[in-house]
């Protein structure tokens, strides 16, 4: 069931109205039922998965708490760790693990191995999957106790706001909320549409829009020049931030308005000065995630500066691989592993340069200048993320350097790319919005400024918002309910 389809607009309000009408007592249970119906609309049998690694984690939960030794916690953290893994590694890496097999084989003039059935990845499985490991390392650290109540915590690795596509909460934060009181907030349900409302907004005015450019360049390559490519390559940065942040937006949103408060997975990462800050800021939940139960595990920076390196890389590679069975992928993580090595050997030379030039790295200006590298360096990694496999990642890249050709862009270049002039000015329009409203979260918090504002003064925000996504959202017989770039993560 996607966010932005018939069926949620009627499944999230039937589902609110009857959670704030039952007893406290069985909220949990009606939401447990709720959530996994939302995930079975997908494909009942990916329910079965799911409480596999709900039954594995719990079950784990129990059995480190009652573990009378060192050995036999750890050894059960393993036992957990293993048993999802495997799970996420057949559904997810299976053809990609044949595919590499099938490639030294031919290499050897060996014939090709064909499996006998079909693997259909679920949706969604890698970040339910993570949640639930975290679950089980916190129980081991003592972050947490364990849950007693099987479908309290299954709930909780169910929960569907963010079940498909996070954030990857952590027990700490939402597993301790199923246990409060939740009742009926006017100012709370407000707050939560309106989140809701921007995240339809970033996704079926913007995202949904620059998806239009991307893969109609991305697609048909060959009859584009490098310059045409270098701007679909920064639509889909566009596109892939606003995307992501619009289903973390209407997830959070949702969940507010029932009471919960889900983390923040987005701290506006294009206003990144570093690739370091832009880590911070984006995908927050699998970033913490993976510094918490890899990085530090692996030693962090507590071991020298190459072991720190070293460490880096292994994160980024491993979560270049989380995103995606494919070698593209894996290169978009390592790319972005470079960079932080290289950020962090250069912090010296860069602070002698500043003062042998005598720059101010206080200024506005440097920091704009830093902001613009930063992005720059990110879009450039986004073409890994996008192409379809490694070949055309380095055809895309090629094509941007050797055959730039700026004139190209006139005369019907632009139109040429899927959208019309109509259609181009609403989409620079929307996103010219986006860096407004973003400058402005970041500095003053606009989103509570509004939620404060006196009540003639705050609906024409919410009807003007209303308006941009019914009259400019992408969507209708001929587009459809578009699905969300990570959910197929």
């Amino acid at each position: 069931m996607l966010f932005n389809s018939l069926q949620f607009l009627i499944f999230f309000p039937v589902v609110t109205l009857v959670y704030f009408l039952i007893p406290q007592r069985v909220k949990y249970l009606w939401l447990l039922a709720a959530s996994y119906y939302f995930y079975m609309c997908w494909n009942p049998e990916y329910a079965i998965l799911i409480a596999v690694s709900t039954v594995i984690t719990w079950l784990s939960g129990i059995f480190i708490d009652k573990g009378k030794t060192p050995l036999a916690r750890k050894l059960t953290v393993a036992a957990s760790f293993t048993l999802n893994l495997a799970i996420l590694f057949y559904f997810k890496y299976f053809y990609f693990t044949m595919d590499n097999i099938n490639a030294v084989r031919a290499m050897l003039h060996l014939s090709e191995l064909k499996p006998k059935f079909d693997v259909i990845l679920p949706v969604g499985i890698s970040f339910y999957t993570f949640q639930a490991l975290s679950y089980t390392v916190d129980v081991y650290r003592r972050d947490v106790a364990p849950e007693k109540n099987p479908l309290k915590y299954a709930l909780f690795v169910s929960f569907f706001p963010q079940l498909v596509a996070g954030p990857i909460e952590r027990s700490k934060n939402l597993l301790a909320q199923v246990n409060d009181k939740h009742y009926f907030n006017y100012e709370r349900v407000r707050g939560g549409l309106l989140l809701m409302l921007w995240g339809f907004f970033l996704k079926l005015v913007i995202a949904d829009r620059a998806a239009i450019v991307v893969n109609t360049v991305y697609n048909n390559m060959a009859d584009f020049t490098g310059v045409q490519l270098a701007i679909a390559t920064v639509c889909f940065a566009l596109q892939i931030y606003c995307d992501f942040e619009s289903y973390s937006t209407i997830a959070k949103g949702a969940a507010r308005v029932m009471g919960f408060e889900l983390m923040d997975n987005f701290h506006h990462p294009y206003f990144s000065t570093s690739i370091a800050e832009f880590w911070r800021n984006w995908h927050i939940s699998l970033s913490t995630w993976f510094r918490d139960y890899l990085y530090i595990p692996l030693g962090g920076n507590r071991k020298g500066k190459l072991r720190k390196y070293f460490n880096l890389m292994v994160v980024f590679v491993v979560s270049g691989l989380w995103h995606g069975a494919s070698w593209n992928y894996v290169i978009w993580g390592a790319v972005h592993g470079i960079y932080q090595v290289i950020g962090d050997a250069g912090k010296n030379f860069r602070k002698f340069v500043c003062v042998v030039l005598d720059i101010d790295r206080e200024t506005p200006q440097y920091k704009w200048f830093q902001r613009c590298i930063t992005f720059s360096l990110v879009t450039f990694a986004w073409i890994f993320f996008r192409s379809a496999d490694l070949s055309q990642a380095i055809a895309v890249i090629k094509s941007i350097f050797t055959d730039f050709a700026p004139w190209s862009i006139y005369n019907g270049g632009i139109t040429a790319m899927g959208l019309d002039i109509a259609n181009v000015t609403v989409l620079i329009a929307a996103a010219a919005l986006l860096i407004a409203v973003s400058s402005a979260e970041s500095r003053d918090g606009i989103i509570r400024k509004i939620e404060g504002m006196h009540v003639f003064a705050r609906w024409p925000v919410y009807l003007g918002l209303l308006f941009a996504v019914l009259v400019f959202g992408i969507y209708g017989p001929e587009f459809s309910a578009s699905q969300f770039i990570y959910f197929q993560f």
